[in-house]
């Protein structure tokens, strides 16, 4: 019996042991599933939500006191080479020094009841004709092994900080080894009153983008601004500066802007890596298909509700919310690495997501 009893014993504590190695492999096993290959980082005190995709950033939600608008900035590709311009926040050699308000990417615009969200930025001194607006919360920010999703509430004040609009806008961050992309879809509500979005060529969802992502410039310019501040923007190096963008109707170049289409790519290379960032207008938009305020300098916005401004005057929109009212304003902009896309490919992605 004594025997048995030991033999027991030992085939137990084999079983036990074998039984805790699966266990811990198990463990392991389950931790490298519950990593998510999106990660949402959330930082209140800095006050930015950064993106991480396969371990790479790729871009962060930045709402700090001194900008007048959150942005997403800077935004990366999947080599990590950075397609917005640094300056004013983190400057660049050879960068255009203008419009301080082009950062990144953003949302707003130009006629709001009278009131110029677009221009404003530290550079203007009396608020009194500018908008800004505040991020109120982030609803909540989910990491993910397809997409990671945050959604964050946000109001648009007077410089007496009453509201004009509320703005609820769910980002989705998507990406894989050649690719990034950004939905944005914002529904904006009028609380307080009817607010008018006149129209205004300084609209509406904008990118200012790197550099090298501008087109060819031969000639000093001076763009105007619509409080009527002139910029000057001077002949630059052209050296390794090789955008062109390309619409859904066949424009290319310069010819793009004050066009309508359904989207917009914009190509050129940094670093040796080819690189195609397009942005996609969806059909349930106000304003489909929307104006493209892109111009040659870096700025490359869609602006839906700028139609008599963008056309000369052929077309005329002056968009209104009653009080109460919403609409909701759906955009994807997408970033391909390593290949060129003049072969139809945005136009796929874009049929593909618009249906």
């Amino acid at each position: 019996m004594l025997f048995n009893y030991t033999a027991l014993i030992a085939l137990s504590a084999v079983a036990f042991a074998c039984g805790s190695k699966e266990t811990k492999a198990e463990t392991e096993h389950s931790a490298e599933q519950k990593k998510d290959r999106i990660e949402l980082v959330r930082d209140d005190v800095a006050k930015k939500v950064d993106v991480i995709i396969d371990g790479k950033f790729f871009t962060s939600y930045i709402y700090p006191d001194s900008l007048e608008k959150p942005v997403l900035y800077p935004i990366n590709t999947a080599n990590e080479n950075a397609i917005t311009r640094g300056w004013p926040l983190t400057p660049r050699a050879g960068e255009r020094v203008d419009h301080p308000h082009h950062l990144g990417l953003w949302f707003n615009y130009g006629d709001v009841n009278g009131l110029d969200f677009w221009n404003n930025s530290s550079d203007i001194k009396d608020k009194t004709n500018y908008g800004h607006i505040v991020h109120k919360s982030i609803v909540s920010a989910k990491s993910g092994n397809e997409e990671g999703v945050l959604k964050v509430s946000l109001d648009w004040v007077n410089s007496k900080g009453e509201v004009l609009l509320t703005e609820n806008t769910t980002f989705i961050f998507r990406g894989n080894d050649d690719q990034r992309s950004i939905d944005r879809i914002a529904t904006l509500t009028a609380p307080n009153g009817e607010v008018k979005l006149t129209d205004n060529k300084e609209g509406m969802l904008g990118l200012r983008t790197a550099r090298q992502l501008e087109h060819p410039s031969n000639k000093p310019e001076i763009f105007t601004d619509a409080s009527g501040q002139a910029t000057d923007v001077p002949t630059m190096n052209n050296e390794g500066i090789t955008g062109l963008y390309l619409s859904s109707e066949g424009i290319k170049g310069d010819d793009v802007w004050g066009t309508r289409g359904a989207w917009v790519s914009l190509s050129g290379k940094i670093d040796n890596e080819d690189i195609s960032v397009a942005i996609l207008d969806y059909p349930s938009n106000p304003g489909y298909p929307t104006y493209w305020h892109a111009r040659g300098y870096g700025l490359f916005s869609a602006n839906p509700l700028g139609q008599k401004a963008l056309s000369d005057g052929k077309d005329e929109l002056n968009f209104k919310l009653d009080k109460g009212q919403s609409a909701t304003f759906k955009y994807r902009i997408i970033i391909y690495s390593n290949e060129t896309i003049l072969d139809g490919q945005v136009n796929r992605d874009y049929i593909e997501w618009a249906k």
